[in-house]
């Protein structure tokens, strides 16, 4: 009984102990808390309602056991940073200090495990600690987004927070590639990835396959994602996509799996090939944005319930209503699907009608008798559907990086004459196409090779070469045997080298020699191929040389008046011809005059109608020659689908002709003045022209005047000839945009201000939908203010720079008109007008504001 009492006693006296010890940790955490807090408020411009001396009474504090689990002070306007201390507040849920001006560095957090909420965002942080989310295990959403941070990579630390729901880091100047572990995997509750306006760069992992993301924003980044999104079409709980203004390419998913998806932007980016119609469908989808891009085929018709802007921009699409596209268009995108549709004939290929200037496409009555992809970089398959273009007569598919096989439908063309393949990577056996067809094959190494077929033996892909160990004994008899081998096997080798080079010389000079046939010239094709491509021009006894000719192709012909064909599709064609289309030059021929001469009309053989201009005689001079060979200079190297292309020209003695391709509508002038007689339409174009086209000029030389650049100057780099589109992206920008400014101007705070709310009326100005830009009403507005705080404010004189500033402009222009009328004579009203010998000396030397370097005589 003793035992037992002295047991409970020990007892009592333990648990006394622990209560105690636990009090007494209790109040030192506590305290730690309260330090912690104190040194906050001390880091701020002091809160209201944070004067008492328990933290745990504090506005916007929460505590739980005298412990403090939310600091909630967001939108308060505060100024200052967050201490360090911070760190030390273990039971913190909650930190949310969103909406103030606080600056310096984000404190690192790591090892607060009960940390759920953190809303940083919109403040001055200058620097984000990679190891701030170090032992977050329970963290759930971080919201950081419109800091001037310094460049910083989402870090691997963010992996602790596996429970992370959301995770926004807008305009936050994120930097690198998005990881790979943003997944699914590590990230299985993430609802909202936001990463807009940073400068991310790559494309959107593989990795987010299965992600249940629901809201992704990546738009705006200033390094440009890019890639293909394919990963997209296996994120079913996606309801929001954001990836405009990056630089995406290929074409667009599936979408048919996102059953929620309710916003779409992909605007302003480089996507391809048709529009998938399964979005089409998507029940729950509310608004598309597909403008400036390059996508082709029928335009998407998501009806009444879905605001959707696809008409304009970029995009290729066969028309500019939804509709069907023509069978012809709808082939050839079939075909270009097997090479990831390029951009290059997203980009040239518009409208629906193939045969009217598409890149690689050459018609006849209608019909695609030449498809002519030569040296256009490609890469991909070769497509059966091919044999669905059934007048198609050539096909050219050389030098490229085609691989797979040659499809045996390609045998069932009924037209088709010449295939050439050469130069690729295509491998298998030669399907049997008639014997009439011409198949070049060259530079594929593995063509008439099954590649799952190993090597031959002694190859050194092929381990069983053949070459077993010998005993010592014949060991130096077969080295004595491979060095005679090989000296006698070098010796023939350089031999066929030679007699090699040699063919190929004689095959060259055979090659010219049947191109310079007599009374002949050059029709140049439409699709011309690579910009070092030259032409040979044959004309009446006579060889004219530009540039030179490689790899040329003659079809041998019997009778030298017929069509012959030339390397990339140019054909070779007599003057005799010219004669018998146009019936030797006849009055009934005749489609009109000019001052160059008279165009007549004329139908080739093979039913392709030209137009042949013919110069007069009479202004056969050396000014009639110079114009003529400045215009084959310049239309040679002009191919646009609103331009007449030349298909050619000639010169035989004193004959100077141009060969065009027909325009069946006829003249200008005749839709204008005889639109009655002829029984046409008229013309509409003054119902299209408004006013807002003045603001889109005055807009380019708004931009003009800041930037001292042409609106077109070739002289840049291709991203940055056109001035509107290059000002607008260095206009998205705040960093880079002082960079545009004319260098010539002194630029300041107060000046970059005022120049930036210039810039960005021009920006207003040059929208490219007209109902987007202002009224000059509105413009005027705008400067009227920066006039007033601008205008010259120097009292000393009446007469600034030669400009009374109390005159109206028109009044001032009439003052000056006046005084340039009697240069040189003395005047009444000469203590008006400084003295000067000319108009351009009214100009300051260096006006006001301008940089040293700036000179009377500098054009901006």
């Amino acid at each position: 009984m003793k035992k037992r009492r002295n047991h409970q006693i020990l007892l009592l006296l333990l648990v006394g102990f622990s209560a105690i010890f636990i009090g007494a940790e209790s109040q030192t955490s506590s305290s730690v808390d309260a330090a912690a807090m104190l040194a906050l408020k001390k880091s701020l411009n002091e809160p209201e309602g944070w004067s008492d001396s328990d933290p745990c009474l504090w506005k916007h504090v929460g505590c739980q056991d005298n412990r403090v689990t939310r600091i909630q002070i967001g939108n308060q306007n505060l100024q200052g940073t967050l201490p360090p201390d911070l760190q030390n507040l273990t039971q913190l849920e909650r930190l949310e200090v969103q909406g103030n001006n606080l600056s310096g560095s984000v404190p690192s957090l790591s090892g607060l495990s009960s940390l759920k909420v953190v809303m940083l965002s919109n403040n001055q942080f200058s620097s984000f600690p990679s190891d701030f989310f170090t032992g977050m295990s329970f963290l759930q959403s971080v919201e950081i987004d419109n800091n001037p941070f310094s460049s910083w990579e989402i870090p691997e630390s963010i992996r602790n927070a596996s429970a992370l729901q959301n995770f926004s880091a807008n305009s936050a100047n994120v930097s690198g590639k998005i990881p790979d572990f943003l997944g699914p995997d590590v990230f299985p509750s993430l609802n909202i990835l936001h990463l807009a306006f940073n400068r991310l760069e790559g494309g959107l992992p593989s990795s987010f396959s299965g992600s249940p993301i629901v809201s992704l924003w990546v738009n705006g980044q200033t390094s440009k994602l890019s890639g293909r999104i394919d990963v997209v079409q296996n994120m079913t709980s996606l309801k929001e996509i954001w990836l405009h203004s990056n630089g995406f390419t290929g074409p667009l998913p599936d979408f048919s799996g996102l059953k929620d998806l309710v916003t779409l932007s992909l605007r302003d980016n480089s996507f391809t090939g048709p529009f998938p119609i399964s979005l089409v469908h998507v029940g729950s989808l509310k608004a598309v944005n597909l403008t400036n891009n390059l996508l082709q085929g029928p335009m998407p018709d998501f009806g009444p319930s879905v605001s959707a802007d696809t008409k304009v921009g970029l995009n290729s699409f066969c028309l500019p209503v939804p509709g069907d596209c023509d069978s012809r268009v709808n082939t050839l995108l079939s075909i270009v699907k097997s090479f990831g549709y390029p951009q290059k004939f997203a980009e040239n290929w518009k409208g629906n009608d193939p045969c009217a200037d598409w890149i690689g496409i050459t018609c006849s009555g209608g019909n695609i008798t030449v498809v002519n992809f030569l040296k256009m970089g490609i890469v991909g398959t070769i497509s059966p559907e091919f044999a669905s273009l059934k007048s198609l007569q050539r096909l050219i598919l050389g030098d490229n990086n085609l691989t797979g096989s040659i499809p045996e439908e390609l045998t069932t063309l009924p037209a088709l004459k010449d295939l050439d393949l050469s130069n690729n990577q295509i491998y298998g056996k030669i399907p049997p196409f008639r014997s009439n067809v011409i198949v070049n094959t060259d530079g594929n190494v593995d063509i008439g090779k099954d590649r799952s077929t190993p090597p031959p033996p002694g190859t050194p892909n092929n381990p069983d070469s053949g070459n077993t160990p010998v005993n010592g004994g014949k060991k130096s008899s077969g080295s004595v045997g491979v060095i005679v081998f090989s000296v006698i096997g070098g010796v023939f080798f350089i031999f066929l080298i030679s007699l090699l080079v040699f063919c190929l010389y004689k095959k060259k000079q055979k090659r010219f020699s049947r191109v310079q046939s007599p009374n002949a010239m050059v029709i140049h094709p439409r699709n011309s191929g690579s910009d070092n491509e030259s032409v040979k021009i044959t004309v009446a006894g006579s060889s004219v040389s530009v540039g030179a000719i490689s790899d040329t192709h003659t079809i041998p012909s019997s009778d030298q008046g017929d069509i012959q064909m030339v390397e990339a599709g140019n054909m070779v064609i007599s003057i005799q011809v010219l004669r018998n289309v146009t019936n030797n030059f006849s009055e009934e021929n005749i489609l009109g005059r000019g001052g160059f001469g008279v165009v007549y009309k004329g139908e080739l053989h093979d039913g392709t109608k030209i137009a042949v201009k013919r110069m007069e005689s009479g202004v056969i001079t050396a000014k009639g020659l110079a114009e003529f060979k400045s215009e084959i200079a310049v239309l040679t190297k002009v191919r646009h689908r609103h331009l007449v292309a030349l298909l050619g020209y000639c010169l035989d003695g004193n004959e100077r002709l141009l060969v065009y391709e027909y325009m069946p509508q006829g003249t200008l002038s005749m839709h204008l003045f005889s639109w009655v007689e002829e029984g046409l339409k008229p013309l509409e174009w003054t119902k299209r022209v408004t006013t807002k086209v003045d603001v889109y000029s005055f807009g380019v030389i708004l931009m003009e005047l800041i930037t001292g650049r042409r609106a077109l100057d070739e002289s840049q780099p291709e991203e940055s000839m056109h001035l509107v589109t290059w000002f607008k992206r260095m206009l998205i920008n705040k960093d880079t945009f002082p960079k545009a400014i004319d260098p010539t101007v002194d630029v300041n705070e107060e000046t970059l201000v005022s120049i930036s709310t210039i810039a960005e009326l021009a920006g207003h100005c040059c929208a490219r939908e007209p109902y987007q830009r202002p009224d000059m009403g509105h413009i005027v507005n705008v400067l009227s203010s920066l006039v007033e705080l601008w205008k010259p404010t120097d009292q000393n004189t009446e007469d600034i720079y030669g400009i009374d500033l109390d005159v109206s402009l028109p009044q001032a222009l009439k003052k000056w008109q006046a005084y340039d009328g009697r240069s040189g004579m003395e005047s009444s009203s000469s203590a008006l007008l400084p003295s000067l010998d000319n108009t351009q000396t009214s100009i300051p030397t260096r006006p006001f504001g301008f940089a040293e370097s700036f000179a009377s005589t500098d054009g901006r």
